[in-house]
């Protein structure tokens, strides 16, 4: 994960991941009504192949399982390294792939409702493994790479926190679309930082990519700021960028909800429209009755 493309892909998955989920938790919760919302963990692929239902677990255990190849994989000279930082990432992938396996495994046994409570333990267990390594991570994150990181735990935290909730209380429809949104910015961030840590073009003004060889405390290269000056003002950046990534994310998520909520508001009024025209069709025939 120490290049631009090991943050780029796994950020792009974890976001799309997490929209996906956002969608379907706001069009559930609009549809059902507040009194029969249930979240989920996962959601179905509506498709008139019966066998693309369960495509949401077939590609997180997929890519789980890419992942944790490639993790071990040194390219481009295609042989395997077991380094201590390169396990340390695999690992956590490799609760995602325990969870999706076994929610594969739930579904196609009829299981999903009893279930729950271990499929929610399996997914906060995956936001506590992962919050746990990052913060005693075998490499050292400093400076501007562990400010970066810092602001990363906070995400994972409150990701850790609504799984918890949502599995306690799955008809809690804030947690669930919390749990959602925090994927979401999970995945945006580790994109914001492969492209302003891995990326020359988009390193702060100040600061230089330094070289790992020769270094061995380093994964691939680390960014380092000439003057203090140079780095509060690459960690002001960072936490502005926090700040812009995740007003962009309620911003879209906040105009999704709008959209679900106009057509459940229309569906309403059609309804109520529907039910006085029929009222009005049996006015003249209590009439006629009492005459």
């Amino acid at each position: 994960m120490g290049t631009f493309l090991g943050h780029l892909v796994p950020g792009l998955a974890l976001a799309l991941l997490g929209f996906w989920h956002a969608i379907n938790t706001i069009k559930a919760h609009y549809q059902n009504g507040t009194t029969k919302f249930r979240s989920k963990f996962w959601y179905p692929f509506n498709s008139p192949l019966p066998t693309l239902q369960h495509l949401d677990l077939i590609l997180v255990l997929s890519f789980s399982i890419f992942c944790i190849v490639i993790q071990f994989l040194d390219l481009p000279s295609l042989h395997f390294s077991f380094k201590l930082h390169n396990i340390e990432h695999a690992t956590m992938f490799l609760n995602l792939t325990v969870f999706a396996g076994f929610t594969l495994l739930v579904e196609l046994s009829n299981l999903p409702e009893i279930l729950h409570g271990i499929l929610g333990i399996l997914v906060t267990s995956i936001f506590g493994q992962e919050l746990f390594l990052l913060h005693y991570h075998s490499t050292d994150h400093v400076g501007l790479e562990g400010h970066y990181h810092w602001l990363l735990q906070i995400v994972v935290f409150i990701s850790l926190m609504s799984a918890l909730v949502v599995t306690c209380f799955p008809a809690c429809f804030p947690a669930a679309l919390v749990l959602s949104i925090s994927v979401i910015f999970q995945g945006c961030w580790f994109m914001n930082m492969g492209f302003n840590l891995w990326f020359p073009q988009f390193v702060p003004n100040g600061c230089v990519m330094q070289s790992s060889e020769g270094h061995e405390n380093l994964v691939h290269g680390v960014v380092m700021c000439h003057t203090n000056e140079a780095d509060l003002r690459a960690r002001a950046m960072a936490n502005l960028q926090f700040s812009w990534v995740i007003a962009a994310i309620l911003i879209l998520v906040a105009g999704i909800s709008l959209v679900f909520a106009r057509n459940r508001a229309d569906r309403t009024l059609l309804s109520k429209y529907e039910q006085l025209q029929s009222r009005g069709r049996d006015i003249p025939v209590t009439i006629n009755c009492l005459k």
